[in-house]
């Protein structure tokens, strides 16, 4: 039995992609993509939540939704989180200027870890408007899941909210390289993204509903922004693991032989 193990290991190559992850840091990445994600990110949703008229909830909406959270948890989570609707109003140009900066350094991150990931060398700065592109795509990815929350149910939602997610992520990696790296090279990673996503929405929907009701009781707001930033920590070892083992899954089981890396550029990739 421990020879098969071994040899099952052995053609698995489960230890390069641990080793993959530990030269990548992964943990730290997604400790990074969760604070980024709280202080840069969560700021712009807030002002497009609340400028748009359709989703009720604002951004306690779109967070309820993406952690699965239903009932007594999402209404804690509303409570602590949403903005009055005045603040439009407060939000002025500098401000808005200021976000939308801050919104683009977070692109900025996930587009060093997606180079990290696939070895490659980091983009000139004038690459931004990149990260300024895939922000805004990313902003219309969540408008439609939580737009589609009450238009569509069961099976209907469930296969919109995958195919979205996968196309995004796909494109996602693929933008931000610059186009670096093949298409068919980056669907294992998209896939597998999606797929720990949804399996993260599972595990929030189970642990953190009665854990954010907890934590509100125990500790107040500070105990239900600590649940959230735990879900994102997990959103970014999600994402990040994910693109990792797209590539390590390239790399040794489905183009071993094949060169999946820069491809030749395009006139719509040339910067």
């Amino acid at each position: 039995m421990r020879r098969g193990l071994h040899r099952a290991r052995e053609w698995l190559r489960i230890g390069a992609l641990f080793a993959h992850g530990r030269e990548l840091e992964l943990m730290h990445r997604a400790m990074g993509f969760a604070t980024l994600a709280l202080v840069t990110l969560a700021p712009l949703l807030i002002v497009v939540a609340a400028a748009d008229p359709l989703v009720r909830g604002g951004f306690a909406s779109w967070l309820t939704d993406g952690m699965g959270l239903s009932g007594k948890s999402a209404r804690v989570i509303t409570d602590v989180i949403s903005p009055p609707r005045n603040v439009i109003g407060a939000t002025s140009v500098w401000s808005a200027v200021l976000l939308v900066v801050f919104g683009v350094s977070f692109g900025g991150s996930v587009q060093n870890a997606y180079e990290r990931i696939w070895g490659l060398a980091a983009g000139p700065w004038h690459r931004v408007w990149r990260q300024a592109t895939w922000l805004v795509v990313l902003t219309a990815y969540l408008y439609q899941e939580v737009a589609t929350k009450t238009a569509l149910h069961g099976i209907q939602r469930i296969a919109l909210s995958t195919a979205s997610g996968v196309l995004f992520f796909w494109w996602g990696q693929r933008f931000l390289l610059g186009g670096q790296v093949r298409w068919r090279a980056l669907l294992p990673g998209a896939l597998a993204t999606v797929i720990g996503l949804a399996g993260l929405r599972a595990f929030s929907s189970l642990v953190f509903t009665p854990l954010i009701v907890t934590n509100a009781l125990s500790y107040g707001a500070v105990g239900t922004v600590l649940v959230v930033e735990s879900w994102l920590i997990g959103v970014g070892f999600v994402i990040y693991g994910g693109a990792l083992f797209g590539r390590w899954f390239c790399e040794h089981h489905w183009m071993p032989s094949h060169d999946h890396g820069e491809d030749e550029p395009d006139e719509a990739e040339t910067d």
